[in-house]
Formats: C-alpha cells, structure tokens, sequence
C-alpha cells in the first residue's frame, strides 16, 4: 500500500508537488550531533535532506543503520597523536518498532530488528535505523552493525546487505510500497535484487529506482568479486545465472556503480560539474541510464546562525562584524580547550576542516615551508590557521598526515589541530573561520559541502575550482569568493600540487590579508556577498525540491 502504518506516518499534510511517495537508502544520516551515525559529507548530506523533506512537507522516508558503535570517536593520545575510540552508543529517544524479521547473510538466517526517528525529535523526515545487534544472532552477525564501514571487506558486504536487502524487507514488513526508491550511493544495491524477487521484471525494477553516485573516478567506485558477493547471499536468494542476467555481469568483477547504473532509470552526479565528469567516466557503457545532475546543498535552518543571519538580512555590517568576533570567541574557547593556545578573535583565522583524504589534501598549504613559516611568522597582518577533521580510522597515511599537522602546530602560537570533528564541531568551525580553506585536486571532490554551511555563517571560501564552488563562483556577477584557477588537471600530482599552492598563497597574500587588514569595509561587503548568494541555491530545500521535480518524476 501507498500509506505508512499510522504510527510512523508524517506529521504534516503532503504539499502536492511531493506527494509521490519515495525512500531514501543511506549508509549513514548526520541527523544531530547526538545520533552518531554518520562519518562526513555523505553523512552531513543526507542529514540535510531529511531536514529539509520535513521542512518542504515531502512525502519521503529515510532507511539507514543503527551502528552502535557509530564512526569513531577521535581523540589525542598521551603524545597529542590521533587516537581512535569505538564506544558503545545509546540512544533513549529512539522507538523500537517492534518488527524483526530475518535476511540471509553468507547463507545464514540473520535477525534484523528496525529502530524509529521519530519526525518531530529533531525536524526530519520519518526515518527507520536497522540493527543486527540481537540476541538471537551470534556474535558475529551482531557485529555486523557495531561500526560504520568496517574495514573487512566482508563485513561491509554484510552491512550493505543489511541496509539494501533489509531495508526492502522492512518495507514488505511494512506493507509499504513507495513509487521511488532512491539509493544515496551503492550501499544498498542489494535491494534492487530483492524487488527482482518481487516485481519480477528488470523493467519494472528500473522503473522505480533512481541513483545518486557520489565518486568521481572510477577507480573509487566499490568493486567486488562476483563470485564472493555470491557467496555472501547479496543477490537475494538469486540464483547466479539470474543474478549475472539481471545485473550484466558477466566477467568476474562486479561493480556496484556500474550496476546501479545499469537497474535505475535515471541517475544523478552532485554537482554540474561532477554530472559532466561522470557522464564522461561511464560513457563507453551503453546499457546504463541516463546521468543527470542535482547539486548538493546544506539545510540553512540547522547551520546558518540566527544572529548572524539577521545582520545579513538588514545588511548591517556592523551588526555583523560584532556577531561575527563572538562566534570566533567561542570557538577559540573550544581551541583553547584542546590545545592550550590562546587565539584573538581580531585575527585573520583560516579553517581547514573534513574529512581526511589524499585528494583533498588538507596538509597542502604546508608543503612549502619556507612560505608557510614566513606566513605563521607574520608581525604585520598576522593569520591563525586551525585544522579539524576525521581520517578513516584504518587510513594509516591520512593519520599520519594528521599527526604531522599536529607535531607542525607544536611550532607555533597560532596554529591548532582539534580533534572530534562532528556536527557541534563543524559548527564552530564554520562559525569561527573568517576564510574557509578547500583545496582539493580538481575533479576528484564530487561536490563538497562544507563550504557552503561555512559561508552561511559569515566565512569567505578560498577553493580550488572544483565541485560546488565553481558554481558558486559562475552564478553571480559580484565576486563572492576566492577560488584558484584550474590547473591542468592531467598533470602528474606533485605538479598539479605544486601549481595549487602557488596560486594559494599569491591569493592569500595579495588579495585576502590586504583586504582584510587594509579596507575591513569592503571585507564586510564580501562577507555579505557571499553570505547572501549562498541561499537559496545552496539550501537543501532548493535540492529536495530537485530531486522530486527532476529526479522522482
């Protein structure tokens, strides 16, 4: 049926644009910095859309994972290096459906039991959380929902498994059959298997999914042998000549962008420019469907603060400028907290905050140190620099260029590396940062987010010409930030880097630190640039409604 049962139905009356009913799968939800179930942007991403279904009164559900022991926790070992903490979770303002049922996991009947957000706890669309940690399995299938992209490449099938076939299956439990099953990634690929099963037809299947892939290069995109998937019971009791039939696998790797590809009848990239680049990455497929794009963006009314934002809307600067130094304040509190330093709110402050990955680079405007010493060592317009943000617990390169940035601060005063970057932490950084620092290598970030909830709260993004940001930038006439200029991005990466950061610190130096320092009017005017032009583009109510009228359709 098209109707929820009633103690899990929306709060609100579906505005009629968004009554076609539809569920969104995703590995994780940054809901609320209580509920951690998430690692970053995906995360952060899907947490804003459920935000703003609610707001925008959309007929949408959310399906995703109770992990128990969430991410990680991060935090600074004895000698201030990163550790990496998994601590059981609690959540009382969850409800217990009471709905349990099984799926199969490595040919193994495994006990699955579903959780409840309830819409009003936190302003979301209703969203159901799977868990396996019951007593009727054993300590390995309760396991399987302890932590968030587990390392073992058989677990993480299990728990794709468990959000794609278990979530179909909490749906049937339901007896609830939306119009639109939306995957946020590959994660739960394995439902498409299920419906298979149910519809009996690769049409009417295609016809009801869509697909939002988030990875840029193919490389990145999550492969595994056709035959261990098999065996793991990913294809929902298939059998394997089915299973290659209906997905188009026939060679021994199956790739789960490719296939989800291949079994929606539209898909989107998250950016304008990720939708050409992925277009051009799968065109030499030509049994997939067509590439769309919809353009990531963060819920204003979680991020933007208030204060801050009303000083935007009576363009009054000076308004702005105070709010602005008491946020920075509270922020350094927190830095003075972590790290013993003191920072001055008058201060030039550059953030570096997300997630730690190779690509994105977050040590890059260190590499040259001689530049970078001459900029920390500065007695006339002088900067302050902080970095935040998670590694993959298991990326022993990202941790290691973590403690480098960590062992680098120990040099100077005005230099910090937080730890326990989360939504409270995000916040503050966001709110405390005056330029917020994005350097990935061009084409390889999808979209990014973080710059556009930082720009809601008064900081100036400095970006490579990648993802979001080059919308940003080709929008609008006036100048709403300062982003680098595109690099030949064929170039070997020591090159590319190298090009990056020349141009980095020639904005910095040239035209950032004197505007700031010289013509603070005219940084305000900026900073009220692009605060204003950020919404309501780059608010996720405009992306929720793109996804309905360009996706779901």
């Amino acid at each position: 049926m098209n109707y929820l049962p009633k103690a899990f139905r929306h709060p609100y009356d579906f505005k009629k644009k968004y009554e076609k009913s539809a569920v969104y799968f995703s590995m994780e939800f940054a809901i609320e910095q209580s509920l951690k179930i998430y690692s970053g942007g995906l995360g952060f991403l899907a947490g804003s859309h459920m935000r703003s279904a609610y707001d925008c009164k959309q007929n949408l559900i959310g399906i995703g994972i109770l992990w128990k022991k969430g991410y990680y926790d991060q935090y600074k070992k004895e000698d201030r290096s990163m550790g990496v903490l998994f601590r059981e979770k609690h959540y009382d303002y969850l409800e217990d459906t009471n709905i349990k049922f099984t799926i199969q996991i490595h040919g193994h009947d495994v006990w699955v039991k579903a959780y409840f957000l309830p819409p009003n706890v936190f302003g979301t669309a209703p969203l159901f959380l799977l868990s396996t940690d019951l007593p009727e399995n054993d300590y390995l299938a309760r396991s399987t929902t302890f932590r968030l992209y587990d390392s073992d490449p058989k677990a993480k099938i299990a728990q794709s498994i468990v959000l794609g076939v278990g979530g179909a299956k909490l749906l049937d439990e339901l007896n609830y059959e939306p119009e639109v099953y939306h995957l946020n990634e590959a994660h739960a690929l394995s439902s498409v298997f299920h419906f298979y099963k149910k519809y009996g037809s690769v049409d009417k299947v295609k016809e009801k999914f869509v697909f939002t892939t988030h990875t840029p290069e193919e490389a990145g995109n999550e492969k595994h042998p056709f035959d261990l998937l098999y065996q793991m019971s990913f294809f929902a009791g298939l059998s394997e000549s089915e299973a290659r039939e209906v997905s188009g696998v026939k060679g021994a790797i199956f790739n789960h962008t490719l296939v989800g590809l291949r079994l929606s009848h539209l898909a989107n990239g998250v950016s304008k420019l990720h939708g050409e680049v992925s277009r051009d990455m799968w065109k030499d497929h030509k049994d997939i469907c067509e590439i769309s794009h919809v353009t990531n963006a963060q819920n204003k009314k979680y991020w933007a603060d208030e204060v801050l934002d009303k000083a935007r809307d009576k363009k009054n600067k000076k308004q702005l400028k105070e709010r602005k130094l008491k946020l920075k304040k509270r922020f350094f509190d927190v830095v003075a907290d972590q790290t013993g330093k003191i920072f001055d709110p008058e201060v030039l402050t550059i953030v570096w905050a997300r997630r730690f990955a190779e690509y994105k680079r977050a040590d890059l405007i260190t590499r040259d140190f001689e530049k970078f010493d001459k900029l920390m060592t500065r007695i006339n317009k002088p900067v302050q620099i902080i970095f935040a943000g998670k590694p993959y617990p298991m990326d022993y390169s990202a941790i290691s260029v973590y403690d480098q940035l960590v062992h680098l601060s120990r040099k100077y005063k005005n230099m910090a590396v937080l730890a326990g970057y989360e939504l409270s932490l995000s916040r503050l950084c966001k709110e405390g940062a005056d330029i917020w620092l994005n350097n990935p290598r061009v084409t390889r970030e999808a979209s990014g987010t973080s710059g556009m909830t930082a720009a809601m709260n008064g900081a100036v993004n400095l970006s490579t010409n990648d993802g979001w940001a080059r919308e940003f930038l080709e929008m609008f006439k006036e100048k709403n930030s300062f982003i680098l200029p595109v690099v030949d991005h064929t170039l070997p990466h020591f090159e590319q880097d190298e090009l990056d950061l020349e141009n980095m610190y020639k904005i910095v130096e040239d035209e950032i630190l004197p505007l700031y320092y010289d013509d603070n009017s005219k940084w305000q005017d900026l900073v009220l640039t692009s605060m204003n032009q950020v919404a309501p583009f780059f608010d996720s109510d405009r992306m929720v409604d793109d996804y309905y009228t360009k996706i779901y359709k």
